[in-house]
């Protein structure tokens, strides 16, 4: 199999890393401003209930947004936990 410089540098180009910067970078505040939006709405009409669902509901997708690691170490623990392997 031949080896081209041209193709370790297209390989290179592939990285998502900067990608996903940029992008936790846009949206990140973006959702942040939603969710003080929305959160401080149900607070002025006094739906708690709702609030406290919106809250819980935003924590866990900026959980997901912000450390899309944990994904996997979730799943792995539980797998190891029903003693799947």
């Amino acid at each position: 199999m031949l080896f081209h410089p041209a193709a370790a540098e297209f390989t290179a180009a592939l990285s998502t890393q900067s990608l996903v910067t940029y992008l936790q970078g846009l949206f990140g505040p973006l959702f942040l401003g939603i969710v003080g939006i929305v959160a401080i709405f149900f607070l002025f009409t006094r739906e708690i209930t709702r609030f406290v669902q919106f809250i819980v509901l935003a924590i866990a997708i900026a959980v997901i947004f912000y450390t899309p690691g944990i994904i996997r170490t979730l799943a792995q623990g539980i797998a190891n936990a029903l003693g799947v392997h």
